[in-house]
């Protein structure tokens, strides 16, 4: 009897052991904003834009003053998008990145400001924008005014690329609800890193909803492509030499200095 209690025990402690290890991989997995940009960009180097943008917590909801100082403290930054001007392959572009760390890299006000303004400043200055995604959507702490973000960045991106303006559009995992259905699926060109979660709604919600197996691999990058929703798949270790080549191929639109 004693030696089936020990028995259980291990299995349980291996289980949890398990788990412990799964996390540390998905945790060394994760890629900060700063980090994916400067990998993109010659000798990783690149000027950070509107850095100081901060949520004033518009609909006072608890907590999120506390949360977000402790994110700030952590992460290093202010919230979860970055903004940034550099080049690639010797070409000025204008590039920003999400941050999962901060609030599963969440739309609220202050991200969305920054694309809008980062759109702006494309538009202004008729350089190529590139915008590596990585969200869990909306950010619920803000209510409405993180879903209007949906508008206020499509509406930008929308007004730069009807002025000629070179959008290109990087999925990664995830990319999910509010931004994968505004100004994420608004590139002239898409590009999904490998195996990426791209959707609106995750497929065990949709599974529960409808009731039904959904087809293996629903809504990753590999389905997505095969479907025509995406233009290509492109590993991380190919990322900066593949966009490179497509500002190289679209530079006729643009002054670079």
């Amino acid at each position: 009897m004693l030696s089936e209690v020990f028995e259980r025990k291990r299995i349980r402690w291996k289980k949890l052991n398990d788990i412990r290890e799964k996390n540390n991989e998905k945790k060394k997995a994760v890629i900060s904003a700063h980090r994916r940009i400067s990998m993109i960009c010659d000798n990783g180097e690149f000027k950070e834009l509107d850095a100081n943008l901060e949520s004033n917590n518009p609909i006072d909801f608890p907590e999120y003053d506390e949360k977000r100082s402790e994110l700030v403290s952590k992460c290093h930054m202010k919230d979860a998008f970055v903004s940034a001007i550099g080049k690639i392959d010797g070409r000025k572009a204008l590039i920003g990145a999400f941050d999962t760390r901060f609030l599963m890299g969440s739309m609220g006000t202050v991200v969305g400001e920054k694309i809008a303004r980062l759109a702006s400043k494309a538009n202004k200055d008729k350089l190529p924008l590139i915008i590596f995604s990585a969200s869990g959507g909306a950010r619920m702490q803000e209510g409405l005014f993180s879903l209007m973000q949906m508008a206020k960045t499509s509406a930008a991106i929308t007004k730069f690329k009807d002025n000629g303006g070179l959008f290109i559009s990087v999925l990664t995992n995830p990319t999910t609800g509010g931004v994968s259905a505004s100004f994420a699926s608004l590139g002239d060109i898409i590009i999904a890193e490998p195996n990426a979660l791209i959707c609106f709604a995750g497929p065990r919600v949709i599974k529960q909803t409808i009731g039904e197996e959904l087809p293996e691999g629903f809504q990753r990058s590999e389905f997505l492509l095969e479907h025509g929703m995406i233009d290509m798949i492109v590993p991380k270790e190919n990322m900066r030499d593949t966009l490179g080549k497509l500002l190289k191929l679209h530079s006729g639109k643009y002054v670079f200095e």
